[in-house]
Order: structure tokens, then sequence, then C-alpha cells
């Protein structure tokens, strides 16, 4: 815990939490210097203790450096995420700041170490981005952070994640999923289509992937079509993986006349898989994605899809986490959801006139 008040720990603080001089601590921290065993352990163990931050080189760049923005995401090859990265960029560039982007591969303890250099290199905010698991160890550990970043001078910022509590001191850009799927799935539905696979539906509970399953849940209630369990079919975020899912779920036959991707990614994966088992897009089986990135056009058919404000979601969030300490943005303005909308293309046509009872696809009915 940090020192009464919430001011960050200093140097002195944990001299004296530890017992020994302010000297010992340097020596500790520089390990430029033999130092006993267990006083090096009681010392390490007072900084975890107030959460000290080592803040030298973090002074020395505010001193002489230009101020930066840090951009944490899981990998930089995403469209949807190189997209916001941009528009981190262009916010900062505009603001005279230095955009740092680091990657995690999806690691939740690296996350944590990359949070906590960047607010020891005095990073103006730290912006995470990506779908998690939004259980109470994710939430602690969050609100951890954002108290931590926020007594040093820096604001956490939340992208694509749902907010932390109305206490919690950071930024919320979060956009519609739930609505996107709603609309994409709903125009499936005034097609005629009644049975519609969910491709993506995440076995981790990620809530990106949770936020699209409920748009598409929400959607068939609100047009009487019974959920349909076995038509909600798990798989990773990636064009391999849907490829496999949706490769073993025709094998089993094909009871359904249009698949909704949770990405368009996951979707170029389900028209491969479709296309290997012999089954044209759109005249045989219709399809959607979520996203409206690189692939949807790149596909053929050109994907219908639901377009994220990508770019814009990046400076956003910039604008507002640097607005708030620049005195230009409210702090109740701290949490904004940006709105997406169906891209309609050719992948989506009415049903095909049933011909026969179902059968794996690629066999005759």
């Amino acid at each position: 815990m940090t020192p009464a008040g919430g001011a960050p720990a200093t140097l002195r603080d944990v001299a004296l939490r530890a017992g020994v001089s302010m000297a010992t601590v340097s020596r500790v921290l520089a390990d430029n210097y033999p130092v006993a065993q267990r006083t090096r352990q009681r010392v390490l163990r007072a900084i975890k203790d107030l959460d000290y931050v080592a803040n030298t080189h973090a002074r020395a760049l505010r001193g002489r450096g230009t101020p930066t923005v840090a951009f944490v995401l899981n990998d930089v090859r995403g469209a949807s995420f190189a997209s916001v990265a941009h528009g981190v960029e262009q916010e900062a560039a505009r603001r005279g700041r230095i955009c740092l982007i680091c990657t995690t591969q999806g690691d939740p303890e690296r996350e944590l170490s990359v949070v906590r250099t960047m607010r020891e290199q005095g990073a103006g905010a730290v912006i995470l981005i990506g779908g998690v698991v939004d259980d109470a160890a994710y939430r602690g550990q969050m609100t951890a952070i954002a108290h931590s970043l926020d007594a040093s001078g820096s604001r956490l910022v939340l992208c694509g994640r749902p907010p932390l509590g109305p206490d919690v001191p950071a930024t919320v850009v979060e956009y519609d999923n739930e609505g996107g799927a709603y609309a994409v799935v709903s125009r499936l539905l005034a097609q005629g289509h009644r049975r519609i696979l969910f491709l993506g539906a995440a076995a981790n509970g990620s809530t990106t992937a949770a936020g699209r399953l409920a748009g598409y849940r929400r959607a068939l209630a609100d047009h009487a079509v019974a959920v349909d369990e076995a038509l909600v079919v798990a798989t990773e975020f990636s064009r391999a993986d849907a490829y496999e899912k949706l490769t073993a779920r025709l094998r089993q036959g094909r009871d359904f006349t249009a698949v909704c991707a949770v990405t368009d990614t996951v979707a170029a994966g389900a028209l491969a898989a479709l296309g290997d088992r012999g089954l044209r897009v759109p005249e045989d089986v219709s399809l959607t994605g979520y996203d409206d990135v690189d692939p949807a056009t790149d596909l053929r058919p050109q994907l219908t899809t639901v377009h994220v404000p990508y770019e814009e979601v990046g400076r956003t969030a910039v604008r507002l986490a640097l607005g708030l300490r620049a005195g230009e943005v409210s702090s109740a303005a701290q949490h904004a959801v940006l709105g997406t909308h169906v891209v309609i293309r050719d992948s989506t046509a009415p049903p095909p006139a049933r011909q026969g009872p179902s059968a794996p696809a690629g066999e005759p009915a």
C-alpha cells in the first residue's frame, strides 16, 4: 500500500519500512554494490508492499524528452488493433506526444509488467485494449493499477473493456459489441433466415465475444426465434481455428442457412471451410463478419459485416485521458461508448428453398 493520502511512496518511505538507510535502498535498486541477502530481501519486500516506483529515469525523461503515451495490445498484426494504434498515434502526435506500442502476446503477467514499466517512465496515459475475462481477480488487479497510475500522474485507459466502477480513476472507451451483433443478425432474420450459426463464442468468457453473442441472442428473441445451443460454436479469434471448428460442425450435417462470425478473420476461416465442402456464399449459406477490417473487402464475395470505428477509439482514448489532465475534459466525461453499424456487401441473401432433409455438407440430401 502507498503512504497515507494516496501519495506515491518515496525512497525514504522504503528505507523506513525496511529499517535501512536510503543509501542501502539505492544500492539494492541499482544492483551495483554488495548488500547482504537478508537486507536485500527486506528492501525488496518493502518496495513491493509500498508499490514503490524508482522514478529517477522517469524524471530524466520528463526533463529532457518528449512526453509519451503507451498503447498496450496483444499483437500488432491484427488489423483491428492496428487501426486503433493508428488513431492513438495520430492524436498523440497532434498533442506533441510520442506513442509507444507494447505487445503482450496475450500474457496477463506481461501486461502487468509493461504497465509498471510505463508508469516508471512517466507515460501520460497507459492504454489497454482487448477482451478480458471480467471476473473479481481482473477487476481487483485493474483497480489497483488505476490507482497506482493516478498517484504517479498517469492515467489508465481501457479500450473495448467494461468500466471498473464509479470510484476507479480510469478512462473507458467502449464500442457497442452487442448492438452491432443485434443489427447484423436482425438483417439475416429479415431476409428469412431462422437457422443462424454463431461462430466465435469464447470458451474463456472474453467480454468481446460475450457482447457479440448477447446481441445474437437478443435479436433471435426479439424475432421470436428460439436459440438452439447447437448453433453456438466456440472458436479462437483466428482463421485457422474457425476453419477447423466449422469444418467439424459441417461433418455433422448442415442444419443452418447462415453463419454469423464473431470477427472478419473468423469469417475468412468460415468462408474457406464452406468452400471446401462445396457450399457457395451466399447462394447456399449467407455469411457475416464483425469489425470491417481488411479481410472484409479482400474476401470474395466481399463480406457483409459490422463496422467498428477503431481509429476513432484510439483518438478518443488519448483525447479523454490527456484532456482530463489538461482540464479540457471533465472527469464525468471519461466513459465513451462509440456506435457500430452494419455494412452491407455481397455475402448475404435470402435462404435457398429447402430441397430435402439436412445432410452432411458435400453429400447428397
